[in-house]
């Protein structure tokens, strides 16, 4: 026994090397780049392959061989990496997203490669580098983690390393070559993955794609030691690696004992699962997302006719055989689902291959106890979803790269533990259903369900859940602001995913009329992925092309050129723009033409006033801070400003309604578009001075205005019922301390009272900001409450204070750029404090000056002026009744910057709560009534 156990640590100690060599090429990879690099595994599998190629074939000797394959043919291929690949992408300035999505090309390309040069099979006669003795390997590693360590802490080049890691662009500032500290991280992290595909090679199946998917499990241990640090990840993997060996002596019996037995020979991918999933995550929340289209994805319907008739094709000129032919509408649905997930919802979802191969599992499962064929696939799609719902509900609260290794470790585990396991699929056959065994029949079937889930998906993404879902994709924290629920529609999305690839996986097993667990493999699903993202995530003319594309070089007889392909395409997505952008647009709706036309002929509606010069109003004399400033005065920008926008709908509104100081003018036709844009200013009367001391009085005349609270409009004569007071939001005793001990709310109390403007000043680092985040939900404090009316809402989320009545704006613009300028504001007024009210749009826009043919324009590359007004339309659109905004005169000129003070104070004499924070003092004293001054963290005033 002793002996066993000696023997099974040795040979874990062995695999345990191994993959701390892994750890330590991630980590430092990561820590001088900032990438993950998913690549890791195919690298190292190209260095065993060389290596093999230099001595099986070659005749080389080993030591030699070695020496080229680790001294120059590792870091060759990292130093190519960083300039071809990924230092493009850093100068650019890309996302973790973006250069994730290039990693995963690489490992497609690479793998596509090995397949073109040595085939698809396995080789059993890899060279043994360092002969069978592990303690030789674990001596090695724990050099070179040493030898690491030491550069790291006590060189020149290891403070250079750690103060890019810090603050890139500081250190460029600095002097330090960042692009030389870059190349020297991807050359040492590809020599680290050659010593381990050298290492590796002996004891595992050499192939292109079980040696690259196995580094890619050891992962969980660069993701144990956060990506910092080596000692950890040391540690770890010797830890699993010794466990798993270990394990290996177990058989436990009973209907469990295969599953527990698949577990104990995949330790590492427990880890990764466990490790993904349980500790903190890296990457950055609302800025690693993929990034939203350059362009729609409407597609002109002559191409739709096109693209039909194409796949109509083999209806009607193959011969009876279209055994090619039937994989291509099974893999277009499962590649829809990628739309709806990475496309739409801009979550990167690396495991969708293990949904479709589970709808597959579960079609054959029903089908051999005697369910007919079609009802067994539809019974899989909703057993897979809640397969979906499971795994989807722990993994949403991750983001960006945290959730590609979630969703990578998904589909592993899945595989691992489920597809490849004989207790689950031995001797399973996939039949079709009765009358459709002909192969014209079931392409007949898959065409039809084919064009039903396209319809589906183009459904929902016109629908407000697709505007929910773009905005998701663009901003994720603008749109929890705006209201939406972010987890829900989160996990609505991977649900509707893991539907979707299941049943295009059932289609692809009927298709085949066999389960191939192979078919399913994780590195296919990372193919699939790469396919969608090179010819466009968001389009749906994408799932066609890639899968005809897949499915026709993989046909080909060169296995791995679609691999090879699409990788090198992907790898370069930050160079080149998604395929389908290539192809003409479809056409605008009508009343988008129209409002082309007039812009471009210089006509159309709100022309005129967006191109009037604007003057500087009179800035009244500015309050004391913590002490009520003067209201503003009627005509000065109260609220005859805001009952500009609550005209009924068979009169227009102009909005140069809004501007103080100035008559209404009668409505003209056609009138109302931008005219708001640089209003001329209103200047106080000559002989008024404005009071002091005194609290504004409530406003009269409330008809249902800017925000909805008004009780209608009332009858001539009579007089206007005030609107009901809004709810006050208090803040009581908040204590918030970030990491490192520092405080940035020190028992900070704050009322906010209602047809009053609040603003709060200070310095950089004050705590303004976070005392903000703090009322909007973004930020939760340590101690104290936050009430609204008297009811604790400081668990409240985000989204669900929106809907409470309390909207906010961002400092840097949170407009979600994918969607045109109505479809923002519409967004706030479905999901914002008083829903289904269709006319809170129009009003929103018409009291912004948005309300021209800049309404169809997508934010995309709109002016800053612009899109603050965007951003605060869609606050108003939900009609509430408390309105925080940080900085909203932020990139502002003088014209905007007074546009947006009359707008303000409109809306505070109509009742409406506002908090400003605001640097522009100028803007604050003309608008506060009260100021509160904050400084370490403290309201000082």
């Amino acid at each position: 026994m002793a002996s066993l156990t000696y023997e099974l640590t040795l040979a874990g100690l062995a695999v345990g090397s191994a993959a701390a060599l892994t750890g330590i090429g991630l980590i430092v990879t990561y820590r001088a780049t900032g990438v993950l690099n998913l690549a890791h595994g195919a690298v190292a599998m190209i260095c065993a392959y060389v290596l093999r190629q230099l001595v099986v074939v070659g005749g080389w000797p080993l030591p030699a061989a070695a020496l080229l394959t680790l001294l120059v043919v590792a870091p060759g291929i990292g130093l190519v990496l960083d300039r071809v690949v990924f230092r493009p992408l850093a100068r650019r300035e890309a996302n973790p997203a973006r250069t994730l999505v290039a990693s995963v090309g690489v490992f497609v390309l690479l793998v596509g490669a090995a397949v073109l040069l040595w085939g698809p099979g396995a080789r059993e006669d890899a060279p043994v580098l360092l002969g069978d003795d592990p303690w030789a390997q674990l001596g090695a590693v724990v050099a070179l983690a040493c030898l690491v360590t030491a550069v790291t802490r006590w060189t020149r080049f290891g403070r250079e390393l750690r103060a890019v890691v810090d603050n890139r662009p500081l250190a460029v500032l600095s002097g330090i070559d960042a692009d030389r500290v870059a190349a020297a991280g991807w050359a040492f992290g590809s020599f680290t993955a050659g010593l381990t595909g050298v290492l590796l090679a002996p004891y595992v199946r050499l192939d292109p794609y079980g040696m690259p998917l196995l580094v890619v499990e050891v992962i969980a241990v660069a993701v144990i030691a956060r990506m910092r640090s080596l000692p950890v990840a040391v540690a770890a993997a010797l830890a699993i690696g010794v466990a798993q060996a270990q394990l290996t002596r177990l058989h436990p019996e009973g209907w469990a004992g295969p599953l527990l037995q698949a577990v104990g020979a995949n330790l590492f991918v427990v880890a990764l699962l466990v490790a993904a999933l349980v500790l903190p995550g890296i990457g950055g929340r609302g800025q690693d997302a993929l990034p939203p289209p350059a362009r729609s994805g409407r597609v002109p319907g002559g191409l739709w006719v096109v693209v039909g008739v194409l796949f109509l094709l083999p209806l009607g000129f193959a011969g009876t055989d279209l055994h090619t032919a039937v994989q291509v509408p099974a893999l277009a649905v499962i590649l829809l689902s990628l739309v709806v997930v990475a496309g739409r919802g801009g979550q990167i979802a690396l495991g969708q291959a293990a949904y479709a191969g589970l709808g597959a599992l579960f079609t054959a499962l029903l089908t051999a106890r005697g369910v007919p064929g079609l009802v067994a696939l539809g019974l899989a799609v909703p057993l897979v979803a809640a397969v979906g719902l499971l795994t989807g509900r722990p993994a949403i609260r991750r983001h960006g790269l945290a959730l590609a290794l979630v969703t990578l470790a998904t589909g592993v585990a899945v595989s691992r533990f489920v597809l490849t396991q004989p207790y689950a699929t031995a001797g399973l056959s996939l039949g079709r259903p009765a009358g459709l065994t002909d192969d014209r029949a079931f392409y007949a079937l898959e065409l039809a369900v084919l064009a039903g889930c396209l319809a589906l998906v183009a459904a929902l993404r016109r629908g407000r859940t697709g505007r929910a879902l773009a905005a998701l994709r663009d901003h994720e924290p603008g749109a929890e602001a705006a209201g939406v629920a972010v987890p829900r529609l989160k996990l609505l999305a991977f649900v509707l995913g893991a539907a979707l690839a299941a049943l295009g996986g059932g289609l692809l097993g009927m298709g085949l009329r066999a389960f191939d667990p192979e078919a399913y493999d994780p590195v296919r699903g990372l193919l699939w992925f790469a396919a969608v993202l090179v010819l466009g995530a968001d389009s749906l003319l994408t799932p066609l092309a890639a899968a005809a594309l897949l499915v026709t070089l993989d046909a080909g007889p060169q296995a791995g050129t679609a691999a090879a392909l699409l990788g090198l395409l992907a790898a370069v997505t930050g160079r080149l723009p998604p395929l389908t952008n290539l192809l003409p647009q479809g056409r605008r709706p009508r009343a988008e033409e129209r409002g082309a036309r007039a812009s471009a002929t210089g006509g159309g509606p709100g022309d005129r006033g967006a191109r009037r010069p604007a003057t500087h109003p009179s800035r009244p004399t500015g309050p004391r801070e913590g002490r009520p400033a003067p209201p503003p005065t009627r005509g000065t920008g109260g609220e005859d400003a805001a009952r500009g926008a609550r005209r009924p709908a068979g009169r227009p509104s102009r909005a140069t309604d809004a501007l103080p100081g100035r008559p209404a003018p009668p409505p003209t036709r056609g009138d109302g578009g931008d005219r708001g844009a640089r209003p001329s200013a209103a200047r106080t009367p000559p002989g008024t001075r404005p009071t002091t001391g005194r609290p504004a009085p409530p406003p009269t005349g409330g008809t249902g205005g800017v925000h909805g609270r008004g009780a209608g409009r009332t009858q001539p004569g009579t007089p206007a019922a005030p609107p009901a007071p809004a709810p006050a939001l208090h803040a009581h005793g908040l204590t918030l301390t970030h990491p490192g001990g520092v405080t940035a709310l020190d028992h900070v109390s704050l009322a906010l009272a209602p047809s009053r403007i609040t603003a709060l000043v200070g310095p950089n680092g004050a705590g303004k900001s976070t005392l903000f985040d703090c009322l909007a939900g973004t930020l939760r404090p340590r101690r104290g409450r936050i009430t609204l009316d008297g009811a604790d809402i400081t668990s409240r989320s985000a989204h669900a204070r929106t809907r409470l009545g309390i909207a906010r704006t961002f400092q840097r613009l949170a407009v979600f750029p994918s969607l045109t300028v109505e479809e923002n504001v519409r967004l706030g007024e479905e999901r914002g404090h008083v829903r289904k009210d269709p006319a809170a749009v129009e009003r929103s826009l018409r009291l912004l000056g948005l309300a021209g043919p800049v309404r169809h324009e997508t934010a995309a590359g709109l002016p800053t002026g612009t899109l603050r007004r965007v951003e605060l339309a869609r606050a108003l659109a939900g009609q509430p009744h408390t309105l925080l905004l940080d900085e909203p005169a932020a990139g502002l000129d003088a014209d905007e910057t007074a546009a947006l003070a009359r707008i303000l104070a409109a809306l505070a004499a109509d009742g409406l709560t506002v908090l400003v924070v605001e640097h522009d003092l100028d803007l604050v004293a003309g608008i506060a009534h009260t100021v509160h001054t904050m400084e370490g963290g403290r309201i000082v005033s």
